[in-house]
């Protein structure tokens, strides 16, 4: 067993992963409860999916009836410089560290099925990889496998690499028993609770995701709601806030891994003139593509509202015929912010007398 986990461990260094831990694949009864109460208030949003495999998410042999081991795995994507900065340029497009550059997910993926290679190659052991998008708690195996432990903003925090580290899994269908629960390392600090632009931290360890920006800017398929869409800010894909203020991260190092480097210098008016194949073209290798062109121009729209720079106007009256109504209504709303009261009135009846569809028009009307 000795010689086995030293080269797991040796093998997974080579592929460039930062961290690795162990755990058994079962979760507690209070874990699991906790996260129905999560479902049962809504939390999740339209994320209905989470729901459809609670099962599977509370019992990892529900995906896998084999898996005795889960291999947790951690890939640093730590940024060179704090992103808290990037608030302050109203001018700026902001997308979230983790889909700056290429897609993580394919990125660890093909990390994991050369490892996958390897135990099969090996040990003739079958195994299954995950990558974010399968019904697994990440975040509770991850604590169990002593990788971090989860902060009061519900992510995994690492002594080594703060609240940057990306979670893969391999199932296994040996034991290998080296569980370490990790000692939580938050204290009495609520940083990451005061500095959410729309209290989507409800308190320690709970959050509201439909208040959550990286929700709102990537889940949510409808307009962004009123009330929170000034305190979007410049934020156009997630949101790092929460992350970027923990204490933690004194420790963090910018990731070795080159196809992470976070590369965000684009303003919103670069955007704003794209149209969709510019769009499909500029992000094919990125995470940002799976929001699709209208939720994302929706979002530009939203933060040159929020910019105060009346230039924009222009750029964003050449959306305001699209086709689709979410776009539509963002393009009323970021206008009704940028110009001039007469301009106003004069968008508005004109607007008036072709506009047919009622989510539109409601727009206007709220904005008289």
């Amino acid at each position: 067993m000795k010689n086995l986990k030293k080269n797991i461990q040796k093998e997974i260094i080579k592929l460039g992963f930062d961290s690795i831990g162990y755990s058994e694949p079962y979760v507690d009864e209070k874990t699991k409860q906790r996260y129905k109460n999560f479902l049962n208030k809504n939390y999740h949003g339209d994320m209905k999916w989470l729901e459809r495999h609670f099962e599977k998410k509370t019992n990892p042999k529900k995906i896998w009836d084999k898996v005795e081991t889960i291999i947790v795995l951690g890939q640093n994507y730590g940024p060179k410089e704090n992103p808290l900065f990037l608030n302050k340029d109203k001018n700026h497009g902001n997308i979230s560290i983790y889909a700056q550059d290429e897609d993580y997910h394919s990125v660890i993926k093909n990390k994991l099925q050369n490892l996958q290679d390897w135990f099969k190659d090996k040990y003739n052991l079958e195994t299954k990889i995950f990558v974010d998008t399968s019904p697994i708690m990440e975040k509770y195996f991850a604590e169990k496998a002593g990788l971090g432990w989860q902060g009061k903003h519900t992510n995994i925090v690492s002594k080594s690499f703060g609240s940057w580290l990306f979670l893969a899994e391999i199932f296994l269908p040996i034991k290998i028993n080296e569980t370490k629960n990790m000692i939580n390392g938050c204290g009495s600090c609520v940083k990451c609770l005061e500095i959410c632009p729309t209290n989507a931290i409800l308190s320690n360890y709970k959050i509201d995701s439909k208040r959550c920006i990286s929700y709102l800017t990537i889940e949510n398929k409808g307009p962004i709601p009123m009330s929170l869409r000034k305190l979007i800010g410049n934020k156009i894909y997630g949101c790092d806030d929460c992350l970027s203020i923990c204490p933690w991260n004194k420790f963090a190092t910018e990731t070795d891994e080159k196809k992470l480097i976070s590369n965000d210098k684009n303003d919103l008016l670069f955007f704003l003139n794209f149209n969709e194949e510019h769009f499909k073209t500029y992000f094919h290798n990125s995470s940002v593509k799976r929001i699709g062109w209208n939720r994302f121009l929706r979002n530009i729209i939203i933060a040159s509202g929020n910019s105060k720079n009346k230039k924009l106007v222009k750029y964003i009256l050449n959306h305001i015929n699209n086709e689709s109504s979410l776009v539509r209504g963002a393009c009323v709303w970021s206008l009704f912010q940028l110009m001039e009261e007469k301009s106003k009135e004069k968008l508005k009846s004109e607007l008036m007398k072709k506009e047919k569809n009622n989510y539109v028009l409601y727009e206007l009307k709220m904005l008289s």
